[in-house]
């Protein structure tokens, strides 16, 4: 369903963020995260450069290569928009993730490593995501190889990261009962996992 009809308005700024998950031929997972800010105004920016409409104000993208377990193996970061050269010094800090788990704790682990000057806040807000979208590539890969090799679906004897955090979700829920009847008006208990392997 849309959203209802605006009052009068007049479209100034675009943040476009875009998330795309990859099987690599070596095993390993590639997620891929793409930031980018554009006005459709142009202005003059502090440096007293011309920022014509349409071109990035930011443009950030970060690779995360992960294993099976979603432990990073590697990061790769660009900046190729940026409204300071300055900002071009939160690349390196990026590679504190490395070792760092797509998981409980993920937020946790990239304000420790890049939180507050330590890091670049988009770059940051960036990598939030990332742990969403590698579970949305990694697990659904996973059950259809399962099922296309005619295997039965996995059967999970410790609830999955994203039930109860939720609303369709609910460990009380309907689409619990259906997906996860072993868990199906339980008490969640997990097993505590750090966030660095």
């Amino acid at each position: 369903m849309p959203l209802p009809d605006p009052a009068p308005r007049r479209h100034l700024h675009t943040r476009a963020v875009t998330y795309t998950g990859f099987l690599r031929e070596d095993g390993l997972w590639d997620i891929e995260g793409e930031l980018r800010d554009t006005k459709t105004y142009g202005f003059v920016r502090s440096d007293g450069s011309d920022m014509p409409p349409g071109r990035p104000i930011h443009h950030m993208l970060i690779r995360l290569t992960v294993d099976e377990a979603m432990t990073i193996r590697e990061v790769a970061t660009s900046m190729d928009g940026t409204p300071f050269g300055e900002c071009q010094q939160g690349n390196d800090p990026m590679q504190k993730m490395v070792g760092a788990r797509l998981g409980p704790g993920w937020r946790q682990a990239i304000e420790a490593a890049l939180g507050g000057v330590r890091g670049c806040t988009h770059l940051r807000e960036l990598l939030f995501n990332m742990a969403t979208a590698a579970y949305q590539t990694i697990f659904p890969w996973r059950e259809s190889e399962r099922r296309g090799a005619g295997q039965a679906p996995s059967q999970a004897t410790e609830p999955p990261y994203h039930l109860g955090r939720c609303i369709a979700w609910d460990p009380s829920g309907a689409v619990t009962q259906r997906y996860y009847p072993q868990f199906f008006g339980q008490p969640l208990k997990r097993a505590v996992k750090p966030p660095r392997a």
